[in-house]
């Protein structure tokens, strides 16, 4: 008895009934489906994603699997993962090279750790296989080469910075080109001209996103950011107390002023897991939530104390890294995989691939 042939419209047929849980549409529909071979019962095709830090590239891989074995006469099946970013469709006149999206990390106030989140989502980004920056736009403050343990920049190119690179990802920060301990006494008009510079005057690869650490606050480095860098959207970085929903909240409407989109808010320092399994709530509990809630932003994640993460900032060390097990490297990876999918639905959206009634 002869085994029945297996054709490529059989194997479409059955990959169209597998959703992407992000785009809520299927594999076929949205194109995924790339380099489909077929001999004899053996099937090859790649799966391309819309980010390599999709969150559900796991389930999406096992439902494929699981769809082609009930086709008649598939007998293997090999898929390949991979992924291409689509940009956010935004004009960037100022950098020379694409920046297919920019995502902003800011805070209302100082002390919440919104540096060391920056740090670690833009390398648990590159961990995934995604081309990412990290602009350290905080000119008073910048902290991110000693976090990201870099201490000084590449030699110049055709008149240009070059940035510097760790742990996969590119690094321009004012830290560079300044003696360490000197203070930046800037008016606003200075402080416009050094963002603006490092957008144009640095010379950045091509990147899938580019990761920018705002200065607490809401003033003039956020407001030259929005008018020189069109903004994929914002991140709010919180502590659960009261004081500094207070601040975050002005930080978000800040966005909301500047039309820069919200993916979420992100409460740090959330609490405290003690030797015996118990949690304690150093700064109280639940008000990142309550801010989602209050202004219809999404909560896209609860980052815990731990002393590996500060360990981690003074070493140039980040957690993500040294310690990729740890709750709260978990909690950041889970958090940039959140991110990245919210920045690939805006995308397709914007490409019209995914009509609006099926974003969430």
């Amino acid at each position: 008895m002869s085994k029945e042939q297996v054709t490529q419209e059989a194997v479409l047929a059955a990959l169209s009934q597998v959703d992407d849980p992000d785009l809520r549409r299927d594999l076929v529909t949205l194109n995924m489906i790339q380099d489909l071979k077929i001999k004899d019962g053996d099937v090859s095709f790649t799966i391309m994603l819309t980010t390599p830090a999709c969150p559900m590239k796991d389930k999406m891989k096992n439902d494929a699997l699981a769809a082609l074995k009930a086709v008649p006469g598939v007998e293997s099946v090999d898929i390949t993962m991979d992924a291409t970013v689509p940009s956010d469709g935004r004009t960037r006149g100022l950098l020379e090279v694409p920046v297919r999206n920019a995502i902003a990390i800011a805070s209302g106030k100082g002390g919440v750790g919104k540096s060391t989140v920056a740090v670690n989502l833009a390398v648990s980004l590159a961990q995934s296989g995604a081309r990412v920056g990290l602009l350290d736009a905080d000119i008073y403050g910048p902290n991110i080469p000693i976090m990201m343990g870099v201490e000084k920049l590449p030699p110049p190119k055709d008149e240009k910075l070059v940035p510097a690179e760790a742990y996969g990802v590119q690094v321009m920060s004012i830290g560079f080109l300044v003696k360490p301990g000197q203070p930046l006494i800037w008016r606003g008009p200075m402080l416009h001209s050094a963002i603006r510079q490092f957008l144009t005057d640095v010379h950045w690869d091509e990147l899938d996103y580019l990761v920018i650490d705002l200065p607490p606050g809401t003033g003039d480095a956020q407001l030259s950011l929005s008018q020189s860098l069109p903004l994929s959207g914002g991140v709010i970085v919180t502590l659960p107390q009261q004081v500094s929903l207070d601040d975050a909240r002005r930080g978000l409407e800040m966005f909301r002023e500047l039309n820069v989109p919200l993916l979420g808010i992100v409460e740090n320092m959330s609490f405290l897991e003690l030797p015996d399994g118990t949690k304690m709530d150093i700064f109280g509990s639940g008000g990142g939530q309550k801010l989602a809630k209050a202004t219809g932003v999404p909560f896209i994640g609860a980052i815990p104390m731990d002393p590996s993460v500060r360990e981690g900032g003074d070493s140039g060390k980040p957690v993500v890294v040294t310690h990729p097990e740890s709750p709260v490297a978990k909690a950041l990876k889970a958090i940039s995989e959140e991110l990245a999918a919210k920045v690939s639905v805006a995308a397709m959206r914007q490409d019209n691939v995914v009509p609006i009634e099926f974003v969430k």
